[in-house]
This record gives C-alpha cells, sequence and structure tokens, in this order.
C-alpha cells in the first residue's frame, strides 16, 4: 500500500481532528464548552490540514488566524491549533521559496507570541526564546528534508507512516494523563511528545537527526516531565535501531551504541544503585550493555537482509536481461540465416529471369511479344528492389522503412501488369478514395495485388476482372470480382496463404473478408476496412 493522492490527504485530516478530540475531550459538555462548539472547533482546526500538501502557506496562514482566535476565546482547541500550526510551518519551509519560508515564519512566531503573552503581564524571556525555537526547528527540519539525504531506493512509504504512528501511539498514551502535571503549558508538553513520537517517521530518512533529537528529549523529560522518561528510553531504543539498519559505517554504529548505554544508564539508574557494591556494579553495566545490543543487532540483521534482497533482486534483473539478450541475439541469427537463403534462393533466380527477359527483347525488339517481355523485366526488377528492402529489414529490424508509396499508383500498377499478363481488368476508384486514412488506403492496396494475383493463378489469362474500391458506412469497401473463366488454368504455383495473408490484414485494422464464388460462377473477394468515420 502507498500513502498518497487523497488517501493521504484524508488521513491527514482524521489524524488531526482525532488529535484534537484526544486532548480536549474532558471539557466537551461543560457549561463553558458545549459540544457542538467544541466539535466545531475541532473540524476548524483539523479540515485544513487536508490542503497542505497543496497549499501549505494557506494552511499555515490559516491556522495562524484560528490560533490567535482560540486564544483570545479561551477555547482548549488551542493547543492542538499551535501544534498544528508547527507541522505546517515545516511543510511550507520543504516546498516554498525562501521568502515565502521567511514572511510565513515571522506569522507563525507572532502567532505564537500572542498564544504565550498573558493578558497585563510583559512578555518573559523564555517566551521570546520559545518563539524562536517553535519557528525555527520546524524550518530547519523542512528545508533539511529537501536535501538528497531524505531519500531512500523506494518510493514506498508505508514504513514510515507505521513508524510514525508507532511512535505517536506510544508517546501519548503512555503520557498524556500527566500532560497538565508537567512544567509547562499543556500545548508545550503535547508539542513535544507529538513531536518525539511523530518523528520515527523521518528516521530511515534521517536516522543520524532522529537519533540525536531523542537524545536531547530525554534531558528535558528528566528535568520537567519525569513521568517521560521510560517513554524517551524506548524511542532512544527504537531510534538505534533503526540508525543500526540504515548507516552501514560500523564505526558510527558504535559510537552511536556507546552514546546510547551512556544515557540510558543515566536516566534508568535508581538512586539505590548508589549503594551497590563494586561486584555489583560491572554485573548490572554488563547487563546494561547487553540489552541496548538488542536493538543494534536488530537493525543489522535488517540491513543485511535488505542487501541480500537487493542483490537478489538484482541479480534476477541481470539475468532477465542476459536472457532477453540471448533471445535477441538468436532472432538476429535465425532472421541473419533467412536472409542469406532467401538472396541465395529467390535473387538468384530472379534476377536470371531478369537477364533472359531482356536478352530475349533485345533480340525480337519489334515482335508481338516485345511488350510482355518488357513488362516481365521491369517486374523483376520491381520485385528484385523489394526483396533487397525486405533482406536490411530483416538483417537489421531496428531500420526505419522508406517513405510509402501511393497506394492510389500502387493499384494502377498492379492493374495495367496484370493487364499485361493477359486479365481484362476493370478498375473503379471512388473520389473519396483519396480524402481515408492511409492505413486503409495502403492495405487496400496490398489486398488488390494479393485478389489479381489469386485470379490470374486460379482463373487465367482471358478472365474479366472488376477492381473497385469505394466509401462505405463505416469504412472503405474493397471488391475483387472476377467472372468465368474463358479456359482451363494454366496451374500457376501457388502458396495457399495469399487469401490467409489478405484476411489478417484485414482483421489487423478491425475490417471484414468474405471470399466465394458467386452466382456466375466467378470468385467475389469483399473487404470492408474501417476508417474510423462514416461516409
Amino acid at each position: 500500500m502507498r500513502w498518497r493522492g487523497k488517501a493521504l490527504d484524508v488521513l491527514l485530516v482524521t489524524a488531526a481532528i482525532g488529535f484534537d478530540v484526544l486532548t480536549t475531550w474532558q471539557t466537551w459538555g461543560t457549561a463553558a464548552a458545549p459540544v457542538v462548539i467544541c466539535g466545531a472547533f475541532s473540524v476548524l482546526a483539523g479540515a485544513p490540514m487536508g490542503f497542505l500538501r497543496r497549499w501549505p502557506v494557506a494552511v499555515a496562514g490559516y491556522l495562524a488566524g484560528l490560533l490567535v482566535l482560540t486564544d483570545q476565546l479561551g477555547a482548549f482547541t488551542v493547543n492542538t491549533v499551535q501544534i498544528l500550526l508547527l507541522a505546517a510551518l515545516g511543510v511550507v519551509a520543504h516546498r516554498a521559496r525562501p521568502l515565502t519560508v521567511s514572511c510565513s515564519a515571522l506569522v507563525v512566531g507572532a502567532a505564537t507570541l500572542v498564544n504565550l503573552a498573558d493578558p497585563g503581564h510583559p512578555v518573559t524571556a523564555g517566551a521570546w526564546w520559545y518563539c524562536a525555537a517553535a519557528v525555527v526547528v520546524p524550518v530547519l527540519i523542512g528545508v533539511y528534508l529537501r536535501g538528497p539525504a531524505g531519500r531512500l531506493p523506494e518510493r514506498d512509504v508505508t514504513p514510515d507512516v507505521l513508524l510514525a504512528g508507532g511512535g505517536l501511539t506510544l508517546t501519548v498514551l503512555n503520557t498524556w494523563t500527566g500532560w497538565d502535571t508537567a512544567g509547562g503549558p499543556v500545548w508545550v508538553t503535547a508539542s513535544v511528545v507529538v513531536l518525539a513520537g511523530l518523528s520515527l517517521g523521518v528516521a530511515r530518512r534521517l536516522p543520524g537527526l532522529v537519533f540525536v533529537l531523542q537524545v536531547v528529549l530525554m534531558p528535558l523529560a528528566g528535568r520537567y516531565f519525569e513521568e517521560a522518561t521510560a517513554t524517551c528510553v524506548m524511542l532512544v531504543l527504537v531510534a538505534l535501531g533503526v540508525f543500526a539498519m540504515r548507516v552501514a559505517s560500523r564505526l558510527w554504529t558504535i559510537v552511536v551504541y556507546l552514546v546510547a548505554v551512556l544515557v540510558v544508564a543515566a536516566f534508568t539508574a535508581a538512586p539505590a544503585d548508589a549503594g551497590l557494591g563494586a561486584e555489583g556494579r560491572p554485573m548490572r553495566v554488563l547487563a546494561l550493555m547487553t540489552l541496548v545490543v538488542a536493538p543494534v543487532a536488530s537493525g543489522r540483521y535488517l540491513r543485511a537482509r535488505q542487501a541480500a534482497s537487493q542483490a537478489e533482486r538484482l541479480r534476477l534483473r541481470e539475468s532477465r536481461q542476459r536472457a532477453l539478450a540471448q533471445v535477441r541475439a538468436d532472432q538476429l541469427a535465425e532472421r541473419e540465416s533467412i536472409a542469406r537463403e532467401m538472396h541465395d534462393i529467390v535473387a538468384r533466380h530472379v534476377g536470371a529471369m531478369v537477364l533472359r527477359a531482356g536478352a530475349a527483347r533485345h533480340a525480337d525488339p519489334g515482335g508481338p511479344s516485345g511488350q510482355v517481355l518488357t513488362d516481365i523485366r521491369d517486374t523483376g526488377h520491381q520485385v528484385l528492389e523489394d526483396l533487397h528492402g525486405l533482406l536490411d529489414l530483416l538483417r537489421d529490424p531496428g531500420r526505419q522503412p522508406g517513405p510509402p508509396a501511393d497506394p492510389a499508383a500502387v493499384i494502377r500498377q498492379s492493374a495495367e501488369r496484370m493487364s499485361a499478363a493477359g486479365l481484362l481488368v476493370e478498375l473503379d476508384l471512388g473520389p473519396e478514395v483519396a480524402r481515408t486514412p492511409l492505413p486503409a488506403r495502403a492495405a487496400a492496396a496490398r489486398i488488390v495485388q494479393e485478389g489479381l494475383t489469386n485470379v490470374l493463378k486460379h482463373a487465367g489469362a482471358g478472365t474479366r476482372v472488376r477492381v473497385s474500391l469505394t466509401a462505405a458506412p463505416g469504412g472503405l469497401a474493397v471488391e475483387v470480382r472476377n467472372g468465368r473463366p474463358p479456359a482451363a488454368p494454366l496451374g500457376l504455383p501457388s502458396s495457399g496463404q495469399g487469401l490467409r495473408g489478405v484476411r489478417e490484414r484485414a482483421h489487423a485494422l478491425g475490417g471484414t473478408l468474405t471470399a466465394g464464388p458467386d452466382e456466375d460462377g466467378g470468385w467475389l473477394l469483399t473487404v470492408l476496412l474501417p476508417t474510423g468515420h462514416a461516409s
């Protein structure tokens, strides 16, 4: 599953509204906060997140205004809006231009300062510092995510969504009951908790940054929110495992492992541990170091599995490429063999026929057979040219063929040659045929050539043939009709593939073919080639 498009927008809206409901539902139904009003504020705060990916600047401006409004009204949704506003600023920093990011940061900072300021009291230095940090941190994260360090070979963000969802669930469910007892405003505590959980969503892309963030949050939790210490330890271990999976350097993995051991030891040691004797402390340190090894080992194992999977995919892809290359080479070799055989057998016989026809014509230039011999010679030359083109195409399948001949001219030449061979050809080309698409006209020309050839083979010289091409409803109609043979045919050699080739050519264009004897004892071939419009 890939989270993208409208599904991601719906997910953002649902998460934002659900987060506000989770943090404010205890106040719903009171005289100061009716259920309808609270629900409306939840929707007003969460619904714009569906447009965050498309218009982040507009969403950030809207949330800044909503933050000031909810602060003045004293609505409990103000904490949710403050968190969503910082998230929107991070998206702006990730996608917008520097000038736009700077203006958005000023607007967000001003709205945050209004939220922190108490009526009738001057703004403290701590509030100024918090406003600066609240603006700078999402901007830095958004800008940093632009770099290539945040890219993975695969585009599937499902693992990132699962990590972010799991981290958010862990931090919120383990700490939300104590948010009001932490040392600071509820929305500040909620912001830090949510940031700590959601940061796991970018741990695969920014493993070092997320690990440092979790390590920095641990002393803050120990000082201001001691109930979250255990949760912070779990987040550090998860970030350590992801770091070991994503970073190949063993040296950096060892350094991060030692840092994790020191941090976990500092925040999990109980006061009674000071009374441990010299013999007990090494065992506790050894047990702690062994415990922290588990996420490192898991991460390295997953990294090895990923590397093996990638190597296997690469091997399979290379195998397929080699197999395709071998098939291609075999095809080219077969084409070369066919080309050589055609040249050795067909071209030589046709060439000899052309030479003999030319010699006979020069021996009796004024005789009655001179015109027939001339046509045989010209036809043989054309056959040799077509054969050479076919041989070139067989040797080089990627070679582009030359410009196609005019289909009408091809049909007229075929009719003239068959007339010279003894057929009585009547040609009827409607003027509207020239306006039909070229593929249909080219196919019609080849069909007429094959139809006339079949008439000469099976009916013989002296047979009357009528060829007509007309525009019919839905396409181009081709008809080759010959009468009864005047005499027994000569029995010219035939491969039996002519009619099959005509049918395949017609079906390739989506056309229909009918062929068979007519009521006068002749033969009728009819083909309808669709042209994409009705005439």
